[in-house]
């Protein structure tokens, strides 16, 4: 490069004598020419303008499409052809633009292989597809009248600075594109909420958008924040349970596709993380893949690892970016709504203004005319042998009668009447004219009227969109709030956890020791050793904890169920105590000492409790001195749950020979309370929700569903429910359940009362017959029922679920209620029910207990 072609070019000579190095500073061409290159990705390729929300590529291709348009279908490579007219770059970016458009369902008739967005297949060859513009597309799309114009990158064509789009097109398709130094990532909305935010803006009203996906799934907008930076959306797929040994996901979340979520399951599954039989994908026009589980994988379990262990959750950070005044702007997805509203309702009153400029012209001509024919001032340019004479002559003629008019004639206007055909004159029919002109009057007060009312103009225009257009775009995505998924509770155990407890070793590597448990490589472990130390560590191949391991876990943060009932020695000599605890926070690899930290200490007796149990112990003392009773019964329910770090309740000074488990013990914990959340549908223990009830080891839920399936289950705060149902509460074994259906095969409606009698069993209390429907089930001891026929002629009757039948099994077809068609059925207040009262067995509440109680005496049981 010569220093004549680059200003910036500057040589050093290192030999005095010769040149022979040429060395150039590009800090001006970074500076010049990058910056020009960054401009020109930002503006012209990557990001959406928010006029019309569309980058140039698209908006070349719709420009391109009505160039082409005849109603028919084009093929694609056709019209990517076409746009390379105005699109400086190769076809294959055009065409794979042109598909990324038709996939969205919204400007483009498809016609042949477009691809399939939920299996992620690439659409045919562009020579093999075909396309045209949609009605809604050129409906809201163009209008040369409105459009402004500039000049094609050769300078042959003019192309659109940017289209007439008279809705928020942006949101609602949705866009993404990474330029230089920014990005942008805009969800896309749903139609039919678009529209509707659209005229709550016009009316002044507040409003809020959430995005909405084709591929449907779930989503979680909490942290939306209007799609802003530093927003986040979370997105799950839709999983259900088939059956005990089967999980079907019938929708994907938004930016995967089957084949990369079932990629992402088969890994989770090699890793270990979940475990999965086989895995199915019957996908076609609509998701189904088939997760088979092994025999005793719990399938709520493992819907909750897939969605913290594969893409069946993901999460999706927006940033919206627009170019607004030839530059880019990052605003929020509520602002960009009211941008473009207030631009539809611009474009709408320009539509409206030329509409009536040409209305106002047509009148004005149709006048001329009328006036030019009906007073047969053609005759009067007979005589006239100039073409200025001619234009006088008429000038002349139609000077008194036209005071009427609404603007002054032209030489343009008499020019035209010269133009008309002698036979539309001899043909002129006075009262068509007249009717014409009339007509062209009431739609200028119609145009005049929709000026004035400009506001109620574009919110019926927005309505009309609706009405026309908005069939079969209702929402897809579901919107819930997620509940978080810790993935220490849902991950398989995997691998298997060994112990050496005379060396102090642990770990996954020691198969020749002693097993403990199945464990995960997530897992913490909790291990007590004889000196009434304890630790917890994370699980690896092999750790060394310390020597003499008389209890080792998994542990569970914030467990405050699992009590550990302990006696130990204090010191080489000194006095035995006993205590309760639980441990429900530390810190990992860090020795605990729970006995009272003297050198020497020795535990005595120790188990683990998962549910507060407290057993009663015999302890046997060393005959030494004048010791008369060597062995007496402890029951540790006499004792109060503290934390790790308390000192216990002293038990003797004298020397413990052993002590001996004698009877076990029940849980001396409150039974646990249990909620449901019905924003998340989930179990807690946090008091969100409604108040299922309390429940002890030994009680069960009742669920049941609208398809007529019925179940009594252990309550499991990992539970999933049926999207269908209907009751949810804590289960009474003798309170029956009632019900009312209809018998698809007898054509006729049953009542029954049953018991269920196989707890943990799902079972189906209507017929199998698949036009079989459940109208009413009642859960209280004497329920009353109101049926209301379809029938005027029929009154509505009660039912008494008590005096109608007996308790019978819930097999049993019930008895036979009517053949009429059933309107509704309503439950009605129950009849009175006394419960036979039951004493209850007092119990202790969970203590939420600091870990650093002071090792204070608790009083003595017994001493000697």
């Amino acid at each position: 490069m010569s220093e004549e072609n680059n200003p910036h070019e500057e040589e050093i000579t290192n030999n005095p004598l010769e040149s022979t190095e040429t060395i150039t500073k590009v800090t001006g061409m970074y500076k010049e020419w990058f910056l020009d290159y960054a401009s020109y990705v930002i503006l012209e390729r990557a990001v959406p303008a928010i006029d019309d929300g569309f980058k140039p590529v698209q908006r070349r291709i719709l420009h391109s499409m009505k160039d082409l348009d005849d109603g028919r279908y084009n093929k694609v490579a056709n019209i990517v052809g076409h746009t390379m007219q105005y699109h400086p770059h190769g076809d294959a970016s055009i065409g794979d633009a042109m598909v990324q458009i038709g996939q969205k369902e919204l400007l483009i008739d498809m016609q042949g292989n477009w691809g399939n967005t939920l299996t992620g297949d690439r659409a045919a060859a562009s020579r093999y597809i075909e396309a045209r513009l949609s009605k809604f597309a050129l409906d809201v799309v163009f209008n040369a009248k409105t459009t402004g114009w500039q000049a094609s990158y050769d300078g042959r064509r003019k192309e659109p600075v940017n289209l007439p789009v008279k809705f928020p097109m942006l949101l609602a398709q949705g866009g993404e594109g990474i330029a230089v130094g920014l990005s942008t990532k805009i969800l896309p909305h749903n139609f039919i909420e678009l529209i509707d935010a659209s005229i709550k803006h016009l009316k002044g009203k507040t409003f809020k958008i959430l995005p909405d996906f084709l591929t449907g799934g779930i989503a979680d907008f909490t942290n939306y924040n209007e799609g802003k930076r530093g927003g986040k959306v979370r997105v799950r797929a839709k999983i259900s349970q088939l059956d005990k040994k089967t999980l079907v996901i019938n929708e994907i979340p938004f930016g995967t596709t089957t084949t990369t979520l079932i990629e992402s399951i088969i890994k989770a599954n090699e890793k270990g993380k979940i475990k999965i039989k086989k895995i199915e994908d019957n996908t076609a026009a609509e998701v189904e893949i088939l997760v088979h589980l092994p025999t005793g994988i719990s399938p709520d379990k493992t819907i909750d690892a897939l969605y913290a262990f594969t893409n069946c959750e993901n999460s999706i950070s927006p940033l919206c970016c627009v170019i607004e005044n030839n530059k880019p702007v990052f605003i929020g997805v509520h602002e960009v709504l009211r941008k473009s509203t207030d631009n539809t309702v611009a474009l709408l009153k320009r539509e409206l203004e030329i509409q009536l400029n040409e209305l106002e012209e047509q009148w004005h001509f149709a006048s001329l005319e009328r006036i030019f024919i009906e007073n047969r001032i053609y005759r009067d340019i007979e005589e006239e042998e100039t073409w200025d004479g001619v234009i006088k002559a008429i000038d002349l003629g139609l000077q008194p009668h036209i005071k009427h008019l609404k603007r002054a004639i032209t030489e343009e206007d008499i020019v035209r009447l010269t133009e008309i055909r002698i036979k539309k004159i001899s043909k002129f029919d006075i009262d068509k004219a007249k009717q014409f002109i009339e007509g062209l009057e009431d739609k200028i007060a119609e145009v005049k009227h929709h000026l004035e009312n400009l506001i109620t103009y574009a919110v019926d225009y927005f309505k009309r969109l609706k009405s026309t257009y908005g069939e079969g775009k209702e929402r897809k995505t579901e919107i819930r709030i997620f509940d978080d998924i810790e993935a220490t509770k849902v991950v398989i155990r995997n691998t298997k956890l060994y112990v050496n407890r005379e060396e102090g070793f642990v770990g996954t590597s020691l198969k020749k020791d002693e097993y403990v448990t199945d464990c995960s490589d997530i897992d913490d472990i909790i291990v007590f050793k004889k000196d009434g130390s304890m630790l917890v560590t994370r699980v690896d191949a092999k750790t060394f904890v310390g020597k003499d391991i008389i209890h080792l876990a998994i542990f569970k943060k914030n467990d405050k169920r699992t009590v550990y009932n302990m006696m130990y020695r204090d010191g080489k000599n000194g006095p035995s105590y006993m205590k309760r605890f639980t441990v429900t926070s530390i810190t990992r690899d860090k020795d605990y000492d729970l006995a009272n930290g003297n050198k020497g200490s020795l535990v005595h007796y120790f188990t683990a409790n998962p549910n507060g149990e407290a057993e009663v112990v015999t302890i046997n003392l060393r005959a030494v001195g004048s010791v008369k009773k060597l062995k007496w019964d402890i029951d540790f329910s006499d004792l109060t749950i503290k934390g790790r770090a308390s000192r216990g309740n002293t038990i003797t000074k004298y020397p413990i020979k052993k002590v001996e488990f004698k009877a076990a013990g029940v849980s001396t914990l409150k039974p646990r309370k249990i909620w449901f959340d019905d924003a998340v549908q989930r179990l807690n223990v946090d008091e969100r929700g409604e108040l299922l009830g309390e429940f002890k080891a030994e009680d069960k839920l009742l669920i049941a569903t609208q398809s007529g399936k019925v179940k009594a289950v252990k309550p499991d705060l990992a539970m999933h429910f049926e999207e269908d149902m209907i009751v949810l509460e804590k289960w009474n074994p003798k309170k029956p359940i009632s019900a009312i259906y209809f018998d698809g095969e007898k054509e006729r409606y049953y009542v029954k009362r049953f018991l269920i009698d196989q707890v943990d069993k799902e079972e189906l209390f209507i017929s199998e017959h698949p036009k079989s429907q459940l109208e009413i089930i009642a859960t209280d001891y004497r329920p009353v029922a109101e049926v209301q026929f379809s029938k005027r002629s029929l009154e509505a009757v009660e039912v008494d679920f008590e005096s109608f039948i007996a308790v019978k099994g819930i097999k049993a077809q019930g008895n036979q209620l009517t053949t009429d068609k059933i309107k509704q059925v309503n439950l009605l207040e129950s009849l009175p029910y006394e419960e036979p009262t039951v004493n209850d067995v007092e119990v202790v509440d969970e203590e939420d207990v600091s870990e650093e109680d002071s090792n204070s005496d608790e009083g003595q049981i017994t001493m000697f």
